[in-house]
């Protein structure tokens, strides 16, 4: 369809939106993307949306107030009770809450590259699981998608833009259609341009999402039902980071920097339908729910121009093993998963409970372009596929008493002696995790035991071949594979949650063990260490404000993180101070002040992109850096924005710093941003 066929009424944005989307997913989805377009033109026609109402004083009814947001969670605890729309202004320049992982990350230096915790996480996932997560902080979960409670249109449009190149765009539309009813659409961009090895500005990376999202309920309020489709598309231009010249003085000459790879490329297509319904039996003692979810994930890995040999050692360092001898690489692996979970649940004052059985059922398929010695003219498919079929058991119960909680919740999958299927372990897998509150004061236990991902059990590549499922495989660098066992993890935490007056403290200690730890060795291969590793991790957050100036310090100290089969560095913090008030009569309030982020030194994770994989390294230390930034946040109304000057530093102490070994952070920069919410 071209675009000049496109009504000429159509409204401007959702017509730009149209037009962008078909470039940036193809014409094959054009009817998909044709119809999302209507939807969202029939939302927003003249007369269809309810104006603003008005009462005798000419105040608007329709604000913050009336537009509400429930979640899964929510609807999975039977509470519909809604939160309203975040209005506030705090943190709006830090970058960490640009994306969907607000975590700290080890990242590639720019916006939407691939990434990875930098800090310890306990993840309580188990059973099949693909593995291929370096860009999934710029996915949509779709578990956790908003869904709206409005008495009005709602919009929502964020823009965010640097003069590096860095750019995130969002606008979503929801509404209702009566009382029981709400739907909506949503769109996203995360955009980043390249800052190494460039003599004009161009793409380094683009993230599109597209969201439709619905919630239902019945009149009598027994029966609730959320639900959404979402569809993303992710590619990045592989740099493998900066290979330095003899010539070169420094390592932070950014666009005259020389790179390893030119012409390396990953792309990572994921779509997901998911719902979930509930019914109450009984009142609120005994509901019934159901959740399905299917998801589709496709990795794909193109090098046209594979470094050759006689460059020298350093080029082998992302092709350690060069299978195939031709210069271009395409390695393809698609994931497509079903999962259904039904069970009760129930809720009252002092108790909760949910009980529940899950079924999966997966199919892996990886490719790879290799030499077809049949026909030695041509070039053939080696494919591999490989199913999963899973069932879990799993529940949660919480009691309350006045100032008193206990809260536990855990997953178990049988062992059903499958290799690679349901865990490695005669027990099989599970997850545990147990909560004890008491005033300000809660200690936790968590313990895991789970299988390696899907990845880490097998790989198929022009580079990179292994297979642990079997216990004996000879291997393309002679080595031989051995079965993996599960990782353990079992973890203790304590926690203080106190605010006395202006003061706030939230400070924590958790001591970790770590059994049969799978990670990537210094070739890019999975492997399994053979001794515990135990993390001593202890965190604190202080919050203080003196009239209108206020300090906001939070750090991570871990003790036992960079060591064999780990890369965490020792010393964590962010700190920021401002001024916080209001100018012209009230009429705009606002925040400025200053924010210094400091990480100590350590042998940072190096990154592999053809397996997308960050694996470990000695042969090269990040030091430890701070990065002070300036910002000045504001809000009108129902608009914020905030202006940010980021590595105001640079220079001070030295030119630059490393994200990740090869991978410089961005210079010194101006971060502007803006946030419009409309309620009519």
């Amino acid at each position: 369809m071209s675009d000049s066929l496109l009504p000429s009424t159509l409204f401007a944005p959702l017509r730009w939106f149209y037009v962008c989307s078909r470039r940036l997913f193809g014409v094959a989805q054009a009817p998909s993307l044709l119809l999302l377009c209507l939807l969202s033109l029939l939302m927003l026609r003249p007369g269809a949306s309810r104006a603003q109402i008005l009462d005798d004083s000419t105040k608007a009814l329709y604000g913050p107030k009336t537009t509400l947001i429930l979640r899964e969670a929510d609807i999975l605890r039977e509470n519909y009770k809604g939160v309203m729309v975040d209005t506030s202004i705090t943190d709006i320049q830090q970058q960490r809450y640009w994306t969907h992982d607000s975590t700290y990350q080890q990242d590639l230096g720019n916006m939407g590259t691939a990434s990875r915790p930098l800090l310890w996480q306990f993840t309580p996932q188990i059973g099949a699981r693909l593995g291929r997560d370096a860009f999934n902080r710029y996915f949509r979960n779709a578990s956790t998608i908003p869904y709206y409670d409005t008495r009005s249109p709602y919009t929502f449009i964020r823009y965010i833009q640097s003069s590096a190149g860095e750019q995130v765009f969002e606008i979503s539309y929801a509404r209702s259609l009566g009382k029981n009813f709400n739907v909506g659409v949503a769109y996203e961009r995360i955009a980043g341009n390249k800052a190494l090895d460039v003599a004009r500005k161009s793409g380094l990376t683009e993230q599109s999402n597209i969201v439709l999202f619905a919630r239902y309920q019945s009149e009598d309020g027994r029966y609730h039902l959320v639900g959404n489709f979402t569809t993303g598309r992710y590619a990045a231009a592989e740099q493998g980071g900066i290979r330095r010249q003899s010539n070169d003085t420094t390592w932070f000459n950014y666009r005259r920097s020389r790179i390893w790879l030119t012409n390396a490329t990953n792309r990572d297509d994921r779509d997901e339908l998911h719902f979930s319904h509930t019914y109450q039996l009984l009142g609120r003692g005994l509901t019934a729910f159901h959740t399905f979810d299917w998801r589709r994930q496709t990795i794909k890995y193109v090098d046209t121009k594979v470094p050759g040999i006689d460059i020298g050692a350093d080029s082998l360092r992302f092709y350690a093993f060069n299978r195939y001898n031709f210069a271009t690489n395409d390695d393809r692996a698609d994931y497509r998963q079903f999962e259904n979970t039904i069970g009760v649940l129930g809720h009252s004052d002092a108790v909760d409970y949910r009980l529940y059985a899950r079924s999966r059922n997966g199919k892996l398929t990886t490719q790879t372009l290799y030499p077809d010695f049949v026909l030695t003219s041509s070039l053939g498919r080696a494919t591999k596929p490989r199913s999963v079929n899973q069932l879990f058991l799993g529940g949660t119960a919480a009691f309350r008493y006045k100032i008193f909680a206990v809260e536990t919740a855990g997953e178990f999958l049988p062992s059903l002696g499958q290799f690679g299927t349901t865990g490695n372990s005669a027990v099989g897998e599970y997850w545990f995790r147990g909560i004890a509150k008491a005033g300000p004061l809660s200690g936790e236990v968590a313990s895991s035991s789970y299988a390696p991902t899907l990845t880490q059990d097998e790989f198929l590549g022009a580079h990179n071949n292994w297979n642990h499922l079997t216990s004996e495989n000879e291997q393309p660098d002679n080595r031989f594979s051995y079965r993996f066992d599960n990782t353990t993890v079992l973890q203790f935490t304590g926690r203080l949650n106190q605010t006395l007056g202006v003061h706030h403290l939230e400070a924590s200690v958790a001591a970790v063990n770590i059994a049969s730890l799978v990670y990537y060795d210094r070739n890019s291969q999975p492997q399994q260490l053979n001794q515990a590793k135990q993390l001593l991790i202890v965190g604190a957050r202080y919050r203080f404000s003196l009239g209108k100036m206020f300090l906001d310090n939070e750090g991570t100290y871990t003790i036992g993180g960079d060591d064999e089969g780990l890369r965490i560095p020792a010393l964590v913090t962010n700190s920021k101070v401002y001024y916080q008030g209001s100018v012209f009569k009230s009429a705009v309030f606002g925040q400025i002040g200053a924010e210094v982020y400091y990480q100590s030194r350590f042998r940072a994770y190096d990154y592999n992109p053809s397996i997308q994989q960050f694996y470990v390294q000695d042969h090269f230390t990040i030091r430890n850096y701070p990065i002070v930034s300036l910002f000045l946040n504001a809000d009108i109304k129902t608009v914020s924005f905030f202006m940010k000057m980021a590595y105001v530093n640079q220079g001070l102490y030295r030119d630059g710093y490393f994200a990740t070994p090869y991978y410089t952070g961005l210079p010194r920069r101006i971060q502007f941003g803006i946030k419009w919410q409309f309620f009519d």
